[in-house]
């Protein structure tokens, strides 16, 4: 009866999680470039009180074996980097990659760190820049600039009184991974290289497989409401399940303690 005890914890704590999981992504079902997370579980361990072939006469071998399983633990939270919705903004300075491939963030640690979020500003020095400040490569546009256009290869030009030619501004390269679910979370909304992403590789968008740019667009959060619903309450029940394999088990002690 103990190990039921403990085997259906394991089970609560990992649907507690699981919901956990799920919680974060419905909260940022809004926010732009947000991937959304899935919770992986694995057996935790097997109790093993006869292995399969085991001898159980002079002549003869079990079939089949005796083994217990002790529960559930959480293997790793998966972030799945599927292409998100297209939202067409008008803003110049929204965009939106189709296809592989991150932004290249400087941090004032002098770090890179890669987000999918296009949302970008201009800062009082004409730095192309995200929400929070951080540049975005090595992009200035002149203050006096009347229009900005961004191609598709990432090519930024502007428009200035008294040039008939757009002024070159500078390049957006982006940055791909051999293995982007194994790039670690920073909070608003970056990611840093980690062993198990690989190193990245940087080139301009639309070449060797890298996305494309799409300017006055915003790639929305891959998260799909009605799937995170349908995934709580398989959650949730999973977790009533788990508790009530908890009472079962209890209640079975208590008769036990009542023999006489």
């Amino acid at each position: 009866m103990l190990r039921a005890l403990s085997t259906a914890a394991t089970g609560m704590d990992a649907q507690q999680t699981r919901l956990d999981i799920t919680a974060n992504n419905i909260a940022n079902v809004s926010t732009p470039g947000f991937k959304k997370n899935r919770a992986e579980f694995a057996e935790v361990m097997v109790a093993v009180e006869q292995t399969p072939g085991a001898p159980t006469s002079a002549s003869t071998e079990a079939p089949v074996g005796v083994e217990i399983g002790m529960g559930v633990r959480t293997l790793g939270t998966a972030r799945l980097h599927t292409q998100g919705d297209m939202k067409q903004t008008g803003n110049p300075l929204d965009i939106a990659i189709e296809g592989d491939g991150f932004y290249q963030v400087k941090l004032p640690s002098g770090e890179t760190a890669y987000t999918r979020d296009g949302e970008m500003k201009l800062n009082k020095e004409g730095q192309l820049v995200t929400r929070e400040g951080f540049a975005i490569g090595d992009v200035a546009v002149p203050q006096d600039a009347t229009r900005v256009e961004i191609s598709a290869d990432g090519q930024v030009s502007a428009y200035v009184p008294g040039e008939v030619t757009a002024v070159d501004c500078g390049r957006i390269e982006l940055a791909t991974f051999a293995n982007p679910t194994g790039l670690s979370a920073l909070g608003h909304n970056l990611l840093k290289e980690t062993v198990a992403s690989g190193q990245a590789t940087v080139g301009a968008p639309g070449e060797h497989g890298t996305g494309t740019i799409a300017q006055g667009m915003l790639e929305m959060s891959n998260v799909k409401v009605v799937e995170e619903m349908v995934d709580l309450i398989a959650g949730q029940r999973a977790y009533e399940i788990n508790a009530r394999v908890i009472k079962a088990a209890d209640e079975m002690l208590a008769q036990a303690g009542q023999l006489r």
